[in-house]
């Protein structure tokens, strides 16, 4: 059946480095020779143990394994290759090679995949953004497994099936049994599960503040005694932010894939995602990291809020490495021989206590932190971190009047709808920001002007607060939020005061003598 020389195959897949899939052609070179089986392309170590997951997977499937010199090759070969997708392609293309399946568009045919030793087929993560590489490089057919099937389709451009097994994938091949497209149709996002804005009781100022920070997308800091309320209302936050645009949604699913943790029937995340990390994580769990390199928490909570409780008890490096990304929307990521970039457009919600004990300025207990105590707490946040931060908010005890109160409070849909309106306001007048805290410092003076009242009052706030030119700006990219929840085009003096009003350094012992 074969001649003196080599049978070659090629099927083409893709390899994942952070949030970009760079296409890889497999080759398969079936030569005369003693039998073997060598791996070449700079593969890592889970790519290498593909020979022994890939020689079980046929037999099991009821295939063998062709008697002659077998060299993979993954091209581009200078480029490092990682994970396990690359065994469903491999054995393919060696079963092709050997003449037991030939594909009907060899061209136009990709697969991803890892194989089991009975021969199914498992996930693998960032089938987004792979399939996606596919589509761009004119591959017009994908075989994935059953898992990331539905997540893969959402590239479009690509018609893919699910095949759970290899004897799934060499009859599809063959026709012998063609498996149907998987298809987004009737797929709708699933309600989130953050609760209800109508469960909290009192607190009509922290629910105003947070209200603000959903209008503009602006970071907050709640500072209160334990038990005021701090983590019930970060956890309900989601509840009144917009669901996402089409393309964020289709960015944060990447992010969420290239991580390895789409839940299973929701391919497509339209809600916002809520990240709330412990404050034990390392730096690199938080940032993004490690080998291969993956986002961090950061990334995960992009277009979406990240809630850090107990901010003070986290890493001083870990909140450091914040800073950048806040301001830039991204990190980058570097090693030896990868580097990747992760969007990181976020929302920061942070929560802590006014002191060790956590009474500082409270009338209902007294405080039992020396002062050098508080002082050094306070110090684990650097200043340059609270400048980042919009909303300095005081949360205080909630009153049992309120917690009996069988009153109504207002409810997420009702929030959600006037912060929905704000950001229609927002996208209207900028399109290349998403919301009033990423405007530019051009845009910030364009559309945040003062008359002559409001520039006095933030003059005196300016001296007063000792505000830096990074803090200016917050100011008036709040007011804009504030004015823009009212409906209004300018930005009259009561929306800049509650504005500075937000500005106050709520942790600051000082400022509570």
């Amino acid at each position: 059946m074969h001649s003196a020389r080599a049978v070659l195959a090629r099927i083409a897949t893709a390899a994942l480095s952070g949030l970009t899939a760079t296409s890889v052609t497999v080759e398969v070179d079936l030569a005369r020779g003693l039998p073997a089986f060598h791996l070449v392309g700079l593969p890592d170590g889970a790519v290498r143990e593909s020979r022994e997951r890939i020689t079980a997977a046929l037999a099991n499937s009821g295939f063998e394994l062709p008697l002659r010199r077998i060299t993979v090759n993954l091209a581009p070969a200078d480029e490092p290759k990682s994970g396990t997708g690359f065994d469903l392609p491999i054995a393919l293309a060696i079963l092709w090679a050997a003449g037991i399946v030939e594909p009907a568009t060899p061209g136009d045919l990709a697969a991803i995949g890892e194989l089991g030793l009975d021969g199914r087929v498992r996930p693998t993560r960032g089938a987004l953004p792979i399939a996606d590489a596919l589509a761009r490089t004119g591959m017009a057919e994908l075989l994935a497994p059953p898992e990331c099937a539905a997540e893969a389709s959402l590239a479009g451009r690509l018609a893919v099936f699910a095949v759970a097994t290899l004897r799934d994938a060499v009859d599809h091949l063959s026709g012998l049994r063609r498996l149907p497209r998987v298809s987004t149709n009737g797929w709708r996002p699933r309600p989130g599960s953050h609760g209800d804005w109508g469960e909290v009781r009192g607190q009509p100022a922290v629910r105003r503040a947070l209200e603000v920070a959903a209008a503009g997308g602006h970071n907050v800091l709640l500072v209160g005694p334990p038990g005021s309320g701090k983590t019930f209302l970060a956890r309900r936050f989601p509840s009144v932010l917009p669901p996402l645009t089409r393309g964020q949604a289709l960015e944060v699913t990447a992010i969420h894939s290239a991580w390895g943790r789409i839940a299973p029937g929701r391919p497509l995340i339209c809600e916002p995602p809520f990240r709330a990390p412990h404050h034990t994580i390392s730096t690199s769990a938080l940032l993004g990291g490690g080998s291969p390199l993956k986002p961090g928490e950061i990334s995960l909570a992009n277009h979406g809020v990240l809630f850090l409780d107990e901010l003070p008890e986290f890493r001083r490096d870990a909140l450091e490495g914040l800073r950048q990304p806040i301001e830039d929307g991204e990190v980058t990521i570097g090693r030896t021989r990868e580097r990747a970039r992760f969007p990181s457009r976020f929302q920061l919600l942070a929560a802590m206590n006014p002191c060790p004990c956590g009474w500082w300025g409270e009338p209902q207990r007294a405080c039992r932190c020396r002062p050098g105590e508080r002082k050094r707490y306070r110090a684990r946040i650097s200043g340059p971190l609270l400048d980042r931060i919009d909303l300095h908010v005081r949360v205080r005890p909630v009153r049992f009047a309120d917690l009996a109160s069988r009153a109504e409070a207002e409810s997420s849909s009702e929030v959600r709808s006037r912060v929905a309106r704000a950001r229609h306001h927002q996208r209207k007048r900028s399109h290349e920001a998403p919301s009033n805290a990423r405007m530019s410092a051009e845009e910030a003076a364009e559309f945040c002007r003062l008359d002559t009242g409001c520039r006095g009052l933030l003059a005196r706030a300016f001296d007063r607060l000792g505000l830096s030119a990074r803090g200016h700006q917050r100011v008036l990219r709040v007011a804009r939020t504030i004015a823009d929840l009212a409906g209004r085009e300018t930005i009259e003096l009561s929306d800049l005061a509650e504005a500075i009003q937000y500005r106050e350094p709520a942790h600051d012992i000082e400022s509570e003598r």
